[in-house]
């Protein structure tokens, strides 16, 4: 029996089926592999390393360019389990009202944004 893809891992994208756990959040996801990267990055830090975002470091062009197609996935996973969840609140009851307030929007947006997708 085949296991289904439920999930990527949102830092390396690989599928639940490709890693031995998958830990989810709100919204996204983390392999056991990329845990363990980052306990390493983070037990090997030096403290004197500044604390800027990745997009004001020092990088080239291509490297910039480089980094986009994986944050667009990224950001696409992130709206698919945002749709998956409306969906879910729908299911149970939910109004547009409450999800409008929830996601910090009105019902009119919230219809707006979601109600194609049920």
């Amino acid at each position: 029996m085949t296991t289904a893809v439920l999930a990527h891992c949102s830092f390396c994208a690989r599928p639940n089926t490709e890693v031995k756990t998958l830990v989810s959040g709100p919204g996204v996801f983390i392999c056991d592999g990329c845990v363990s990267l980052c306990a390493a990055v983070i037990e090997g830090k030096p403290a004197s390393i500044p604390r800027v975002a990745p997009w004001d470091q020092e990088l080239t062009l291509d490297d910039v360019l480089s980094r986009l197609a994986p944050v667009a996935s990224a950001g696409a996973q992130v709206q698919q389990n945002l749709t998956a969840w409306v969906r879910k609140a729908r299911t149970l009851g939910g109004t547009w009202t409450r999800i409008g307030a929830a996601l910090g929007m009105t019902r009119q947006s919230a219809w707006e944004r979601f109600s194609g997708e049920e």
